[in-house]
């Protein structure tokens, strides 16, 4: 069956999350319709579902391709994309450094993701020089964008004092906040925390949402001697 579908009917995000849930091929066929008429948005769609394989075969170096349309006119979350890809060599060769001179674009003109991104480069010297205090920088700059895995790694920052002043009260908020953001790290941060002042209770609560979202393997490498035992107990 051919669906006739208008633009506006492609860019609406909750349409085209309903359509990607009930009928993916409809909606890849949607996308790649409003592509191939220049729509940005819908070329960067149509990277990631390439990319994904999701309604569509998967063809990565194909979502590259796409990705470089939409970031050459000026989509943010493209030229991230492309970072992406290049870092982990998603349908291209692996290259840290190009991937951090997308990022760093992409952060340069405000989009949180690229931020963060770039931030994890700086602080692992993968790309570029380390650089713990420009990454901090962003970490906080996409924080307060209201990006819930730099809330963590901001939290991080300032519970170890790390190229900043130690602060375990602005540590622990923003562990709370990336915690009510859905991050499973940050909930896991703010389990540990609540954990180490005794609310082991409402630790486990947290800890059971870090579940949901991310593994125990990932726990458990993070769990304080004080509350293993809750940990475990929990889990079995």
């Amino acid at each position: 069956m051919s669906y006739q579908l208008r633009r506006e009917e492609v860019l609406d995000g909750d349409r085209l999350k309903a359509m990607l849930e009930e009928s993916p091929a409809r909606a890849a066929q949607a996308i790649l319709l409003a592509a191939r008429e220049g729509v940005l948005d819908a070329q960067a769609l149509l990277g990631q579902i390439l990319l994904d394989g999701q309604g569509i075969e998967q063809d990565q170096p194909l979502a590259v391709r796409w990705f470089g349309i939409a970031a050459q006119s000026g989509h943010l979350m493209a030229r991230n994309m492309l970072g992406r890809c290049h870092e982990h060599g998603w349908g291209c060769t692996a290259d840290a450094t190009l991937a951090a001179k997308y990022y760093r674009g992409a952060a340069e003109a405000g989009l949180d993701w690229a931020m963060y991104n770039y931030a994890n480069l700086l602080a692992t010297g993968r790309g570029v020089a380390e650089d713990q205090v420009l990454a901090l920088i962003l970490y906080r700059r996409a924080a307060e964008l209201g990006h819930a895995k730099s809330m963590n790694l901001l939290g991080r920052y300032l519970e170890d004092g790390r190229v900043c002043q130690a602060d375990p009260q602005a540590a622990r908020d923003w562990y709370r906040r990336s915690a009510l953001g859905g991050d499973f790290r940050g909930q896991f941060s703010y389990a540990t925390v609540l954990a180490d002042q005794g609310h082991i209770d409402d630790a486990l609560d947290w800890l059971r949402k870090a579940l949901a979202g991310g593994n125990l393997s990932f726990c458990g490498w993070r769990v304080r001697p004080s509350w293993a035992q809750s940990i475990h107990a929990f889990a079995s």
